[in-house]
C-alpha cells in the first residue's frame, strides 16, 4: 500500500487523539528509519527518548527473543528468575535501595503519587485525606485523570473534570514560590529536572539543590520524574547529577527497555516504598520476566557501549554548532546532552511547518508549544550524522 492509503485507514478506524507528521514508518536501525515507500530519515525524536539505544538494537533484540522463548508472563502471584537480578542491577546502577516496576511512565507517576500519600499518612503523620503534593506549571507527567488534574495545559484538561484534589502548582524554577507553597500537609514535591514537553526548559542553576534543601528542611519527599531526562538523555545517567542532588524517589521509563517493551520503575528507599503492603498496589504485567530481561539488556547497552558519554559529547557539539546559526527567526537555542530545543519567534508561523520542511529533507523532529522544535536523537548518533542534521536545519530556515 502507499503511504496515503495507510493514513486513510488510520484516520477511518483510529481515534484522532494524535496529530502525527504524515510519514508512515516501517523499519528502523540505529538513528535511521524508513517509510513504506523506502525513504530514509534521521530520527530526531527517538520515540520521546524511548529508543536511546537506537532502533532495533541487536543485543536487546537477542535478549527479548531468548526470554520470549522461555517465559513471558507469570503475574506477581509467583516469582520469576529475571525479577531479582533486574532489581539488583538497577539499584546498583542508580544508587537506589528499592525498586517498584511498572509498565508505562504515567503508571509509574501514579504509583509515586499513591506511595508518597501513604508515606505522608503512615510516616509523616499528615491527617487522613489531607496530603498535598507540590508540582510545577507547564509540567508533563502523563495523561491519566489524576495527572491532568495538576496540568496547566488546557488541552490536557478541557472536558475531563472533575479533577483529583491534593495538588498545588508553582512556577517552574522559582524556589521562593516552592517554599511559600509548603505547609504541614505537604508530602512531596514532584518535578521534571528539565521540562521536556514544555520545550526543554532548564531551571536556573542551583534550583534543584535549593529544592532538595527545602524538602529536607520540611520532611518532604523529593520526586524527580526522569522518564525523559534519565538513562543518558542529558549526558548523565540521571539529570539530577548536574546539580549534585539525589531524589528520594525517582521515576524512570522509556529507555529502560530501549523501545522494545513498556517498562517503567519507581526507585526509592525502604522507608518510602516500604509503606506499601501486599494487596495495596500492583500490576499484572509489572515486573514480568520478559520486561525484566529486556530492561537488563537495555541497561547493559547504555553502559557497555558508552552511550551516556556519547550523549554528552555529541550533545555539546550539536548545541555549540546550533548556537552559531545566526538567523532572525531564531529566538533561543537551549539544551543539555542530546535533549535540545530550537525556539522560533512567533511570526515565522509556528514550528509545525518547520518540522514538515525538515521531514522533506529526511529529518524527523517534533514541534511543541507552537514555536519550539525538539531534537532528541538516539544516543548512538555520531558527529557525521549531526552534521547532516545541521545542514538540513540551515537549509530550511526561512529566507531572510
Amino acid at each position: 500500500m502507499q503511504q496515503s492509503e495507510f493514513i486513510d485507514i488510520e484516520n477511518q478506524f483510529g481515534a484522532h487523539n494524535y496529530k502525527p507528521l504524515d510519514v508512515v514508518l516501517s523499519r528502523g536501525k540505529g538513528v535511521w528509519v524508513w517509510d513504506v515507500d523506502g525513504n530514509k530519515y534521521l530520527d530526531c525524536l527517538a520515540a520521546y527518548s524511548a529508543v536511546n539505544q537506537g532502533h532495533c538494537h541487536p543485543k536487546i533484540m537477542e535478549a527479548m527473543v531468548a526470554q520470549a522463548e522461555k517465559l513471558t508472563l507469570t503475574s506477581r502471584a509467583f516469582r520469576n528468575d529475571q525479577l531479582g537480578p533486574f532489581y539488583r542491577e538497577l539499584c546498583q546502577l542508580t544508587n537506589s535501595h528499592k525498586v517498584l516496576p511498572m509498565n508505562s511512565g504515567a503508571e509509574a507517576v501514579e504509583t509515586a503519587i499513591k506511595t508518597v500519600r501513604k508515606w505522608g499518612y503512615t510516616v509523616k503523620g499528615v491527617a487522613d485525606d489531607n496530603a498535598e503534593i507540590v508540582v510545577c506549571e507547564n509540567n508533563f507527567h502523563g495523561r491519566t485523570i489524576s495527572i491532568v488534574s495538576f496540568s496547566t495545559d488546557e488541552n490536557a484538561r478541557a472536558g475531563f473534570g472533575p479533577f483529583t484534589p491534593g495538588f498545588k502548582c508553582v512556577p517552574f524554577g522559582d524556589a521562593a514560590a516552592l517554599e511559600a507553597a509548603i505547609n504541614e500537609n505537604t508530602v512531596a514535591f514532584l518535578i521534571e529536572p528539565i521540562q521536556g514537553e514544555a520545550g526543554v526548559m532548564i531551571p536556573p542553576a542551583g534550583y534543584l539543590k535549593k529544592a532538595r534543601e527545602l524538602c529536607d528542611q520540611h520532611n518532604i519527599v523529593l520526586i524527580l520524574d526522569e522518564i525523559q531526562t534519565g538513562l543518558g538523555r542529558t549526558g548523565k545517567l540521571l539529570a539530577e547529577e548536574y546539580e549534585g542532588v539525589e531524589a528520594d524517589l525517582t521515576i524512570i521509563g522509556k529507555a529502560l527497555s530501549g523501545g522494545f517493551y513498556p517498562v517503567s520503575a519507581v526507585l526509592s528507599n525502604t522507608e518510602i516504598l516500604g509503606v506499601l503492603q501486599p494487596g495495596e498496589h500492583g500490576s499484572t504485567f509489572g515486573g514480568n520476566p520478559l520486561a525484566c530481561a529486556v530492561a537488563r539488556a537495555a541497561l547493559k547497552v547504555l553502559f557497555e557501549e558508552g552511550l551516556i558519554e556519547n550523549s554528552f559529547k555529541q550533545g555539546e557539539y550539536f548545541l555549540s554548532e546550533l548556537k552559531k546559526i545566526s538567523h532572525p527567526a531564531i529566538k533561543e537555542v537551549r539544551g543539555r546532552g542530546l535533549m535540545v530545543a530550537l525556539e522560533f519567534h512567533s511570526e515565522i508561523g509556528g514550528a509545525r511547518a518547520y518540522c514538515n520542511k525538515l521531514k522533506d529533507e529526511g529529518i524527523l523532529a517534533k514541534d511543541t508549544h507552537e514555536n519550539i522544535v525538539r531534537f532528541a536523537p538516539p544516543l548512538v548518533i555520531q558527529r557525521e550524522e549531526i552534521d547532516i542534521l545541521l545542514e538540513a536545519i540551515n537549509k530550511v530556515l526561512p529566507p531572510v
